[in-house]
């Protein structure tokens, strides 16, 4: 969908172009009139860069709605609530090692599955090689370990992990080595996830 808003963006700055160059035709004889219609060019220009980033917000904030996940905190346990997004998934933020990352939780998955190029990004390093079956067949991942893991104030870690380099996406999907860790609940489009202390 982003694609196709960027496709957009563009055919509208050619049509603008287009309009621009035949509604005020360049006259290298008057300087004034050559400065207005670039400053006309600029504003469009920043108008629709404006409008593009206005709109790729939107749809990242539509694909993961849990960006900056609410945290509450007892003497207890650390909760962190999570909204499902509008492909029925539950996408967060979070981090792995410090380094900023984006989970999908998956109760139907093992453990953590991290995409190769964001293992690279975070500076994983791949251990002994394994067999993985998924809809799309046999594959190949290698195991690793990390150090910590955060959503929101829920802190884990270190633990094993994955690295799976036929993953398109660049979210990790996080499994039930993480979840069995956590007390989770699912209400509506809610999904709790509690660390008792």
């Amino acid at each position: 969908m982003e694609a196709k808003f960027g496709r957009s963006v563009a055919s509208t700055s050619v049509l603008v172009w287009s309009y621009m160059s035949n509604e005020f035709p360049s006259d290298q004889s008057d300087p004034a009139k050559k400065i207005g219609n670039s400053m006309w060019f600029l504003a469009w220009g920043a108008g629709l860069f404006l409008l593009y980033l206005f709109f790729s917000d939107k749809i990242e904030k539509q694909r993961n709605p849990n960006q900056n996940p609410e945290s509450v905190s007892s003497e207890t346990y650390t909760e962190v609530i999570l909204k499902r997004n509008r492909q029925g998934h539950y996408v967060v933020s979070g981090t792995i090692n410090r380094f900023p990352v984006v989970f999908l939780v998956d109760t139907g998955a093992s453990g953590i599955s991290i995409p190769e190029a964001v293992a690279n990004q975070i500076g994983l390093r791949k251990g002994r090689q394994y067999s993985t079956y998924t809809a799309n067949g046999i594959g190949v991942g290698y195991q690793t370990n990390i150090d910590s893991l955060s959503i929101g104030e829920i802190q884990l870690g270190p633990m094993p992990a994955g690295i799976n380099p036929n993953m398109p996406s660049n979210q990790i999907l996080l499994g039930m080595t993480v979840l069995k860790q956590l007390e989770f609940t699912q209400r509506g489009n809610l999904l709790i996830l509690r660390q008792y202390h």
